[in-house]
C-alpha cells in the first residue's frame, strides 16, 4: 500500500509541478478540468451509491465548467460566496444533525449543493492561480500543513474524539495541533521568508491588514479544512464506501484528496481578491 501511495504520489507530481512552474494556464485548465470530472463523479456516486448514471452527470457539469473557463466567463467571486454561504447555511449542520435519507428527495437536492461547493472550489483554485501559481500553491499548504500536523498530533496526544460518529479516528489534540503547526509555519514564512516567500498568501495577508488578521484567517482556514475532511467522511460513512472512489491508486479518490480544500479555497479566493 505504502509503495503504491508514493508511486502515485510522483506520478501526480511529475504532472503538476511542471505546469505551477511553467505557469502555463491551458495546461493547467485541462489538468484542473479533469480533476473537476473526477470529483463530480465521486460526488453524485456518494449521494447515490447504486446510481447507473453519475458519469453522464459528470459529463455534463464537466463540459459547462470547461466551457465556462475557457470563455472566461466563472464568476469566481460569486461561485466562492455562494460556496461559503452554502458551507455555513447547511454543510457545517449536518455534522450535528445528520444528513437525509438516500434516495429521498432531499438527498437529491443536497446532492446538487454539494456539487455547487465543488463548483466553487475549482473556481477557487482558477482565480488562485491567476493570481501566481506559488500564491495557490501556499493556500494548497496551509491545508497540507493542518493535515499532517493533525495526524501526527493526533497520534501523539490524541485522547478526546472530535466526531466519533463520523470519523473516529479525529481527535480535538489532532485538530489543534493541525492548527498550531499551521500559525507557527506560517509565522515563520512572513518572519524569515524574505523575497522567496513575499507572494505567497500568508505573507500578502499580513502585510494588508497585520498579524491578527492573518491569525484569525489561518485559524478560520484550517477550521473550514476539518470541517470539509469531517463531511466527505460523514458521506462515506453514510453510502458504506472507504474511499470516493479507486482512481488514485492508494489514496482513494480525487474527493479524498481534496475535500478539506472544498470550503478553504473559496474563502482564500475570496479574501485574495482584496489583498
Amino acid at each position: 500500500m505504502l509503495k503504491t501511495r508514493v508511486i502515485t504520489a510522483v506520478v501526480l507530481l511529475a504532472v503538476l509541478l511542471p505546469i505551477l512552474y511553467f505557469n502555463n494556464f491551458t495546461a493547467f485548465a485541462l489538468v484542473a478540468i479533469a480533476f473537476f470530472g473526477a470529483a463530480v463523479w465521486e460526488c453524485f456516486r456518494l449521494f447515490n451509491p447504486g446510481t447507473q448514471n453519475a458519469h453522464i452527470i459528470a459529463l455534463l457539469w464537466t463540459a459547462a465548467f470547461a466551457a465556462a473557463l475557457f470563455t472566461d466567463r466563472i464568476n469566481t467571486s460569486f461561485w466562492a460566496a455562494l460556496s461559503l454561504a452554502l458551507w455555513i447555511a447547511r454543510f457545517v449542520p449536518s455534522l450535528k444533525l445528520g444528513l437525509p435519507p438516500l434516495g429521498a428527495p432531499a438527498n437529491t437536492l443536497l446532492s446538487l449543493v454539494y456539487g455547487f461547493a465543488v463548483v466553487g472550489c475549482f473556481a477557487a483554485i482558477v482565480e488562485l492561480y491567476s493570481f501566481s501559481p506559488l500564491f495557490l500553491l501556499s493556500v494548497l499548504a496551509i491545508v497540507w500543513v493542518a493535515d499532517i500536523g493533525a495526524y501526527f498530533s493526533g497520534k501523539a496526544f490524541g485522547k478526546r474524539k472530535l466526531a466519533p460518529s463520523i470519523s473516529p479516528g479525529k481527535s480535538w489534540e489532532g485538530a489543534i495541533g493541525g492548527g498550531i503547526a499551521v500559525l507557527v509555519l506560517a509565522s515563520l514564512s512572513v518572519l524569515f521568508g524574505g523575497d522567496v516567500f513575499e507572494r505567497t498568501f500568508a505573507v500578502r495577508v499580513q502585510h494588508a491588514y497585520g498579524w491578527a488578521a492573518l491569525l484569525a484567517v489561518l485559524v478560520l482556514m484550517v477550521a473550514a479544512s476539518v470541517v470539509g475532511d469531517l463531511f466527505e467522511s460523514q458521506l462515506k460513512r453514510r453510502a458504506g464506501m472507504k474511499d470516493s472512489s479507486n482512481l488514485l491508486p492508494g489514496h482513494g479518490g480525487v474527493l479524498d484528496r481534496i475535500d478539506a480544500l472544498i470550503p478553504v479555497l473559496p474563502l482564500a479566493a475570496l479574501i485574495g481578491s482584496r489583498l
